[in-house]
C-alpha cells in the first residue's frame, strides 16, 4: 500500500506540472471550448476555455507507468511488469481516437470531428484486441464476479465477448457523456477509479493497484486546473481515456456488474439521453430541460459546483456501498 502511495503522488506532481506547461500552450494554439446556444447561459462565458487537456493525464500516467515498468523489471518483477501493458495500450489508444476527434474540431476547425462511423469502429477494434488478449494471452478466462452472492459466473465464450466489449463502448460513452461541468467528470471518476484500485488491493492484483493509483494521480492533478472555474477541459482526449481506464480495470478484475453500482452517475446520465433522443422523436417534446442529466440540474437553478458536489457524493456513497457487497 505504501508503494502505491508513493505512485500516487509521483503521477500527482508530474501531473500538475504537466498541466502548468500544457495549458500555456493550448491557451496559444487558441485550442477553445465551443458552447452550445441552447445550453445554460453560465456557460457561455466558458467559450475559448483550453481543452483536449486530456492529454495531461494521458502523458503524466504514461511517464510514471513506463517509470515503474522499468523499477519493476529491475527488481525481477517481470511477471506485474508485462501485465501493465495492456491496460496502459488499451487506455491509450481510446485517448489517442478522443485526441484525434478533438484535433480535428478544435486545431483543424473541422466542426464535425472524426466522422462517428470511425470512432466506433476504432473504440470496436480496440476493445476487441483487449478483450481477446485478457482471455487468450493473460488467461483470465470468462469468469465474471457477481456482487453480493460473492460468486463467479464462467460465461461462454460467445456471450462473453460481446458483453465485454459492450461494457467498454458503453462505459467510455457514459463517461464522455458525463463530462460537461467543470469537474464533474473528473471528479466521479477518480472516485470510481479508488474503488476499483482498493478492489484491487481486496482480491491481491498488484498490477490493477499499482495501475489504478497512477491513474488517480494523474486525475487528481489534472483536476486542479478543472475544478470551476475550470482553466482547461479534458475533451473527447481526457473523457475516452477515463472511460477506458474504468472498463479495462473493471474486466481485469473480472468485476465488470460492479460497475451498474459505483458508476452509476454515468450510467443516469446516459439513460438520461436516451429517454430524451426517444421522448423527444416520439412527442416532439423534451422530458428533461436538457440532457445530459447535469445540465438538467442546471437549468433548474443549481449551480455547476453544487452538481458536482451531489453527483460525487452520490458516487462515493455507492461505492462504499460496493466495497462492502463485492
Amino acid at each position: 500500500m505504501r508503494f502505491e502511495m508513493s505512485m500516487l503522488i509521483i503521477s500527482f506532481i508530474v501531473s500538475v506540472i504537466l498541466g502548468l506547461i500544457i495549458i500555456p500552450i493550448l491557451r496559444k494554439m487558441k485550442v477553445g471550448q465551443i458552447e452550445r446556444d441552447d445550453g445554460p447561459q453560465s456557460h457561455l462565458k466558458k467559450q475559448g476555455t483550453p481543452t483536449m487537456g486530456g492529454i495531461i493525464m494521458i502523458i503524466s500516467m504514461i511517464i510514471v507507468v513506463i517509470g515503474n515498468y522499468i523499477l519493476l523489471l529491475l527488481n525481477g518483477k517481470n511477471d506485474i511488469a508485462n501485465k501493465l501493458l495492456p491496460m496502459l495500450i488499451l487506455t491509450i489508444g481510446f485517448g489517442v481516437i478522443g485526441f484525434i476527434d478533438d484535433f480535428k474540431k478544435l486545431v483543424l476547425k473541422n466542426t464535425k470531428g472524426l466522422k462517428p462511423s470511425y470512432k466506433m469502429i476504432g473504440l470496436l477494434v480496440i476493445s476487441v484486441i483487449y478483450v481477446i488478449y485478457l482471455i487468450q494471452f493473460l488467461n483470465i478466462g470468462t469468469y465474471t464476479y457477481i456482487p453480493i452472492l460473492k460468486t463467479y459466473f464462467n460465461m461462454p465464450m460467445y456471450f462473453y465477448i460481446p458483453f465485454a466489449i459492450l461494457v467498454i463502448l458503453g462505459t467510455t460513452n457514459a463517461i464522455n457523456l458525463t463530462d460537461g461541468i467543470d469537474g464533474l467528470s473528473s471528479s466521479v471518476c477518480t472516485i470510481i477509479i479508488t474503488c476499483l484500485t482498493l478492489i484491487g488491493i481486496i482480491f491481491r492484483v498488484e498490477e490493477v493497484s499499482i495501475f489504478g493509483s497512477i491513474v488517480i494521480g494523474s486525475v487528481l492533478g489534472f483536476l486542479m486546473f478543472n475544478i470551476h472555474p475550470a482553466k482547461v477541459f479534458m475533451g473527447d482526449t481526457g473523457s475516452l481515456f477515463l472511460g477506458g481506464v474504468i472498463s479495462a480495470i473493471a474486466l481485469y478484475l473480472k468485476v465488470p456488474l460492479i460497475l451498474i453500482i459505483i458508476a452509476l452517475i454515468p450510467v443516469i446520465e446516459t439513460i438520461s439521453v436516451m429517454i430524451q433522443v426517444v421522448c423527444f422523436k416520439k412527442t416532439g417534446k423534451r422530458f428533461f430541460k436538457m440532457a445530459p442529466l447535469h445540465h438538467h440540474f442546471e437549468l433548474k437553478g443549481w449551480k455547476e459546483n453544487k452538481v458536482v458536489i451531489v453527483f460525487s457524493l452520490v458516487t462515493l456513497i455507492l461505492s462504499i456501498v460496493g466495497l462492502k457487497i463485492i
